[in-house]
């Protein structure tokens, strides 16, 4: 716990000089590992719409900081949203169209779902309009970039540090992955099961639901009085976060440990604190910054690649110490940003 609140403390203290010195950024660029730098700044004052599905957990909040402080670097305006959860896909097309009817340059969006948004989607294309997927898997046909990080890749990470823990006759994995329908969680389940294909390794589902912690915990609630023996628990970083909890405060500490498919805040405390292995890191911070840059770099017609995201990076209670939390999460202090995109003819 010290060694996270120590590190918060000192990225408050640099939070203005993070949105200047984020790059040159090691990335996998159209399939090729390439340092990404993003342009100086934009030619004109863009107006970008960013739409998220949530702001109830740090790692959207560190999405929404990564946005606001690449638009801030480079001198455009953001508008940015949420839906307020993964069951309001609604909701999202409703904050799309709004920001077509506020004539948005470019878009940048973190879809509830694969595919709910992508009518619209194409009439923004139609018009002309940059619209950039962002971390979570919109699969409309011709999007004008991509920043994100496969969660297929995420799941076969975590997997592959299990299988460093060498388990001497396969193992039971309980799984708890968060809302069904959404991409990221598609992804992660196709990877795991190629992963697994692998791996001696007996999969005891627990079941899809939102990514709030009450859900979580009713399911890992029911994955661990029902499945019988569970040796890992790979899951949301919810539901990871409470199994955590669960299993020590039941002393199961030493039969059952926990993976989180990914990193957050919390996710990253229970790892210093020895109660969760390992976390892969997805740098939700960057891909955000990188996802800004995209649409500034397709307003103004300069090239750009189709699919970029940061490198995985897996963290335990060693890599922890190493880690630039500001990839991951914004400073202490700093909680979620909602601001409605400023009007035609307003400056920031």
């Amino acid at each position: 716990m010290r060694l996270i609140k120590g590190v918060l403390l000192c990225l408050s203290l640099l939070a203005a000089q993070a949105w200047a010195d984020w790059y040159p950024l090691a990335v996998r660029a159209d399939g090729e590992l390439v340092q990404y730098r993003p342009m100086a700044q934009a030619s004109r004052l863009w107006r970008i719409c960013a739409l998220l599905p949530h702001g109830k957990d740090r790692y959207w909040w560190g999405v929404a900081w990564g946005l606001d402080g690449e638009a801030r670097r480079q001198g455009v305006q953001l508008g940015i949203y949420e839906a307020g959860g993964y069951e309001n896909a609604r909701q999202q097309v409703t904050q799309l169209q709004n920001c077509r009817g506020q004539h948005a340059d470019a878009y940048v969006i973190a879809s509830i779902n694969t595919d709910e948004l992508c009518p619209e989607v194409a009439r923004l294309l139609e018009d002309g309009k940059p619209v950039i997927d962002l971390v979570n898997g919109l699969e409309c046909p011709g999007l004008t970039a991509h920043s994100r990080v496969d969660f297929a890749d995420m799941a076969g990470a975590a997997l592959a540090y299990i299988d460093r823990l060498k388990p001497a006759a396969g193992y039971r994995l309980g799984w708890l992955p968060g809302p069904q329908g959404a991409g990221w969680v598609a992804a992660a389940e196709a990877g795991l099961q190629r992963a697994m294909q692998d791996h001696a390794v007996e999969l005891a589902h627990g079941g899809y639901g939102p990514v709030d912690r009450a859900s979580q915990a009713q399911l890992v609630r029911n994955l661990l009085a029902g499945s019988g023996r569970v040796d890992f628990i790979l899951g949301n970083a919810e539901a990871a976060a409470f199994a955590a909890q669960l299993v020590l405060q039941s002393g199961r500490q030493a039969d059952t440990r926990v993976l989180s498919l990914y990193a957050t805040e919390r996710v990253l405390e229970q790892i210093a604190e020895g109660r969760i292995l390992a976390a892969p890191s997805d740098s939700p911070v960057l891909q955000a910054r990188i996802a800004v840059d995209l649409a500034v770099r397709a307003l103004e017609g300069q090239p750009h690649p189709r699919e970029v995201g940061p490198l995985i990076e897996v963290l335990d209670r060693a890599s922890l110490q190493h880690f630039d939390l500001s990839r991951l999460m914004p400073p202490e202090g700093h909680w979620m940003i909602r601001r409605d995109l400023p009007s035609l003819g307003n400056a920031q």
